[in-house]
């Protein structure tokens, strides 16, 4: 996805007058945050109780922080090993959006607190907020953006196991955007209306898959957006008879769907991955950002893609990132630097991160990208020479004297990986970072007996 530079779209529109809102039509607000699965979860209040829910939120259990990918309660994590307890859920009254595909209904992000009102440590949206705020501590501003992937199934006689790929044809043609012809108005109408600005959208390579991306912004608008984004996408499709998923492998086998988080940084308006004299035209603060993303790697992809999902996805040679190595411009490298252009300009610069997805919380995975980049400047690191082949050919001793390896293939690799590193473990905070550990511990074990294409139609719908 180019980052170009940031555009606007039509803007949410925004207010917390219950009788404004009323008189357009809206009958209720949805509270919306995302889990550490990266599933949405929800409340949806009257319209006329909106304006207490701003004031006192709306209880909710503090267990959906060990809630597993399939709604399974896991209490490995000790300090919520009881059924017992309560939390407030605060609808973030600024980005309340009246949305374009349901007419009836208001969206709005929430944040989770304490019973009485203090920070909770489980609460995602604060890990990014933090991180936001120590890059800003050392003078530093971020934007993010995403490329979205997803599949596209019919839905009649779906009795939610088969998958029936409305379009089979050529990748990236325009036949298969007339296959979507109407969704595609519809979709990018209420995408524009719901204030989530998109620079384009195709066909991708798999049967049935689509794709757009979403202009970039600071990152906690970035991931409001994200969530805002799949809201938008599975109202259109059930317009228009369709099923989408947004799960890392929808079919065994076959190319998956990505959401390739794409990051620059700034420092006094400059973008720091242009203008230098470093590999790429990157500067020295810009090289030591991408050195911290390549050092982190393994524990960030452990957040950015950690479901079992990610894992059946991440597979060489299919342009996931399954090595981890930088390359400019390389889409098999699991970070692509995309530089600046005389074309384009010097603001287009950013890293693409390749393995990432749908089952990260969104908030949570672009505090493990900016936390493992800003220790990077904060030490002064170096990249190595970026790799411009798929080092997936290449011999295992070659691959060991570049210092490129294969990332984590299993639960226990990657949580190994998260949970020894401490710069990206202590930016979760050692509550939340524990409750993630719990989540994936309990789908591993429930995924035990089964095999991969019932673990991949585990996650299908999910998502």
């Amino acid at each position: 996805m180019p980052m170009l530079d940031q555009v606007t779209a039509g803007a949410p529109q925004t207010g917390t007058d219950d009788l404004d809102l009323a008189e357009t039509g809206v009958v209720g607000v949805t509270i919306v945050w995302a889990d550490n699965n990266g599933i949405p979860r929800s409340r949806t209040v009257p319209v006329g109780q909106f304006g207490a829910a701003v004031e006192r939120g709306v209880g909710v259990t503090p267990l959906f922080a060990v809630f597993d990918s399939h709604d399974g309660i896991t209490f490995g994590r000790s300090p919520l090993g009881t059924p017992s307890g309560d939390i407030r859920l605060m609808p973030v009254a600024d980005r309340l959006v009246r949305l374009a595909g349901q007419p009836g209904f208001a969206w709005v992000p929430g944040r989770q607190v304490a019973a009485d009102g203090s920070a909770w440590p489980y609460e995602q949206r604060g890990v990014l907020e933090r991180q936001v705020s120590r890059a800003a501590a050392l003078g530093l501003d971020f934007l993010a953006g995403y490329e979205m992937e997803f599949h596209l199934s019919r839905a009649d006689g779906d009795d939610g196991d088969d998958v029936r790929p409305i379009y089979e044809g050529p990748s990236y043609g325009p036949a298969r955007m007339l296959a979507v012809d109407a969704l595609a108005a519809q979709l990018l109408r209420d995408l524009d209306r719901n204030g989530v600005p998109v620079g384009q959208f195709h066909g991708e390579y798999a049967p049935g898959q689509f794709e757009f991306n979403i202009a970039p912004a600071d990152p906690v608008t970035a991931a409001d957006r994200q969530l805002l984004a799949r809201q938008t996408v599975h109202a259109a499709a059930r317009a228009h008879g369709l099923r989408a998923s947004f799960a890392p492998l929808v079919t065994l086998g076959q190319v998956g769907n990505g959401w390739h988080l794409h990051t620059s940084l700034y420092r006094a308006g400059t973008n720091l991955l242009s203008g230098g004299d470093g590999p790429a035209g990157m500067t020295a603060d810009g090289g030591a950002y991408l050195a911290g993303l390549l050092r982190d790697l393994p524990a960030v992809v452990a957040v950015t893609a950690p479901s079992l999902s990610s894992l059946q996805r991440l597979r060489p040679g299919y342009w996931s990132g399954a090595y981890t190595f930088w390359g400019v411009e390389n889409r098999e490298a699991a970070l692509r630097l995309v530089p600046a252009t005389p074309l384009i300009g010097a603001g287009h610069a950013n890293v693409e991160l390749k393995p990432s997805d749908a089952s990260a919380n969104p908030y949570l995975a672009l505090a493990a990208v900016i936390a493992a980049g800003l220790a990077g400047i904060e030490d002064g690191l170096t990249p190595p020479d970026p790799v411009q082949e798929d080092p997936g050919t290449w011999a295992d001793e070659r691959r060991a004297e570049r210092g490129i390896r294969r990332l984590p293939t299993t639960v226990e690799e990657q949580l190994g990986t998260l949970l020894t590193n401490d710069r990206i473990r202590s930016a979760l905070g050692e509550e939340l970072a524990d409750a993630f550990r719990a989540v994936r511990v309990s789908d591993a074990a429930w995924a035990a007996d089964r095999d991969a294409a019932d673990a991949v139609r585990s996650y299908r719908w999910l998502y």
